[in-house]
């Protein structure tokens, strides 16, 4: 074999034990369910079968539509939120080059913020956070 080859030989050995495994717990999954829902349908009454809600017997369907309004809430909600991640670490490095380059790093964070201001000004106008319309 080549000398070059002989080195993936580990990787080789590695990927074949990972996938053994992997293929044994699948099979273990298997035959565990089968011995288990052998015992599980002996012991099944109507009652086990109905869903429990409080106490009460369940009304209508179990999914209900959402409003588009809280998928637009929690978009903008991510955007400003990774608007925080970035901000601290600019704080902290903010901080460490004050004397170096002051302005520069200050007007890029002003010019950031100012863009996620007129996004969130524009949200407002569009009426993306009023809950009445």
């Amino acid at each position: 074999m080549d000398s070059q080859l002989v080195q993936y030989v580990p990787v080789l050995f590695l990927l074949l034990v990972a996938l053994a495994i992997a293929g044994g717990i699948l099979v273990l999954s298997e035959i565990a369910g089968r011995l288990l829902n052998r015992k599980i349908a002996a012991r099944t009454t109507q009652m086990k079968d109905t869903p429990y809600e409080c106490g009460m017997l369940p009304i209508g369907e179990g999914s209900a539509r959402f409003s588009v309004k809280f998928y637009l809430v929690a978009m903008l909600f991510i955007l400003f939120d990774i608007e925080v991640v970035f901000l601290y670490p600019w704080a902290v490095v903010y901080r460490e080059v004050l004397a170096q380059n002051a302005a520069l790093i200050l007007g890029s964070m002003a010019s950031f913020v100012g863009i996620l201001f007129v996004g969130y000004i524009y949200a407002l106008k569009k009426g993306a956070l009023d809950w009445k319309s």
